[in-house]
């Protein structure tokens, strides 16, 4: 029995031991199953945010747990670069198999923040050139090197990032972007990166970084031809194409990898989050030729794919290609037409956009003039309100994000039935008409 029997009780020992930086959900976690959350207290929550995009396949799912649990009766720890093992071997082989591409080698880590670091230095090792450019509003971690290419100063005050070869170009946020006057951008909007690799670098270009979809931006989504554009420019310049796909990928938009909506294959593929459901892994994936770049000491990672981890990870995409990524994508087209109600019966719904399981409700101040004079205001406080009336009212756990923190976040368990979707949808609506 745990010793904390209440919320309080967990909530006091947070606050006197654990660095508690960010707990604006609030909801002490006792036991989690499916798409509920249970707090020490007994009360249920919905959750469609999933640990932000991470139990994708539903908390305590029955495979995953089997398999994490047949590895720890078997050995936790050999440390996988010092003794090869089976889960580590049969995870890599089906990566190779799922991932888009010739996409063949994978290193294996314990975070989307590693995986991109990790990434950026294979890249640096196999072009031989040291500049790296990512996007504006961009996110890919918290550690001194990938705050380097995360393009947005709330995460970066006080910080001084250690990758200074870094620079940024603008994002395909079309709902705000002065080029396309509030319209969806277009393919055009990705030669500022021309632009900025003729005036903000020195042609020692290693890689372009991008998430496919931006998470941490607002669930922004790139018009048909955005992608392929970058990734053009990127070769022209003999970069390398990075997708992070930490939060994209593992079905989370409706295909196993994001760029499959894309006619984009990249040359690393950076993936966390969602790949084992809940258990500490990372990985980035290249190519045979770039993953050679790699010497025999120029990477490790003591933890890195943790066989337990690896075994979790196999059942993840085996219950993903049974069947949970269809569903997310049609779930996905019936939530598209409910949040577009939402955007028609709001005044404070600005834009609702996503793909698959990964939506964002824009919420803004009607009749104002916001950033770059195209949209209306953000109103981040009318997004904390909504999310924090979900929590205590609703008992429906809702993420917030967003560059301007004011986007409302749809990223449930990919297993989430419809009358589940639904109730989140109709939770919403409530709140919009009782805070707003």
């Amino acid at each position: 029995m745990s010793k904390h029997e209440s919320n309080a009780a967990v909530e006091a020992a947070y606050d006197e031991h654990v660095m508690s930086i960010w707990k604006s959900l609030d909801v002490p976690v006792r036991r989690a199953e499916g798409c509920t959350l249970e707090d020490f207290d007994g009360n249920e929550y919905l959750d469609v945010f999933s640990g932000i995009s991470v139990t994708n396949v539903g908390h305590g799912n029955e495979a995953v747990v089997d398999a994490a649990k047949d590895q720890l009766d078997e050995f936790v720890h050999g440390c996988s670069y010092v003794h090869p093992n089976e889960p580590v071997a049969d995870l890599a082989e089906r990566i190779a198999d799922v991932t888009p591409g010739d996409l063949q080698k994978s290193f294996f880590c314990n975070s989307g923040t590693e995986a991109v670091e990790g990434a950026i230095k294979l890249a640096r090792k196999y072009t031989g050139s040291k500049e790296v450019i990512a996007l504006e509003m961009g996110f890919h971690g918290r550690t001194l090197g990938s705050l380097a290419l995360t393009g947005n100063k709330a995460y970066k005050q006080g910080m001084a990032p250690t990758i200074n070869d870094v620079a940024h170009t603008a994002p395909p946020y079309g709902y705000r972007c002065p080029r396309c006057d509030g319209a969806q951008c277009g393919p055009e909007c990705a030669d500022e990166l021309e632009r900025v690799i003729g005036s903000h670098t020195s042609g020692d270009l290693a890689a372009v970084v991008v998430e496919p979809v931006m998470g941490e931006a607002g669930i922004i989504v790139p018009p048909e031809g955005w992608l392929e554009r970058v990734r053009e420019i990127a070769h022209d310049h003999g970069a390398l194409l990075i997708l992070d796909e930490v939060q994209t990928g593992y079905g989370r938009t409706g295909e196993l990898f994001a760029t499959e909506h894309f006619d984009v294959e990249p040359d690393i593929l950076t993936q966390a989050k969602g790949i084992a459901n809940g258990l500490p892994l990372g990985a980035f994936t290249a190519s045979a030729e770039i993953a050679d770049a790699f010497e025999s000491g120029d990477h490790l990672s003591t933890f890195g794919g943790n066989p337990v981890a690896c075994a979790a990870a196999l059942a993840t995409i085996d219950e993903l290609e049974d069947g949970v990524v269809d569903h997310a994508r049609e779930q996905g087209a019936w939530l598209a037409d409910e949040l577009a109600a939402l955007e028609e019966d709001f005044d404070v719904v600005g834009q609702t956009r996503g793909l698959g399981l990964m939506w964002g409700v824009e919420l803004v101040e009607p009749g104002t003039t916001g950033p770059q004079n195209v949209a209306p205001k953000p109103d981040a406080e009318l997004a904390s309100a909504v999310s924090d009336y979900l929590r205590e009212e609703s008992q429906v756990v809702m993420g917030v994000g967003g560059y301007y923190k004011n986007v409302m976040r749809f990223q449930p368990p990919l297993t989430i039935s419809r009358d589940q979707l639904a109730t989140a949808v109709d939770e919403l609506r409530a709140a919009l008409e009782t805070v707003a």
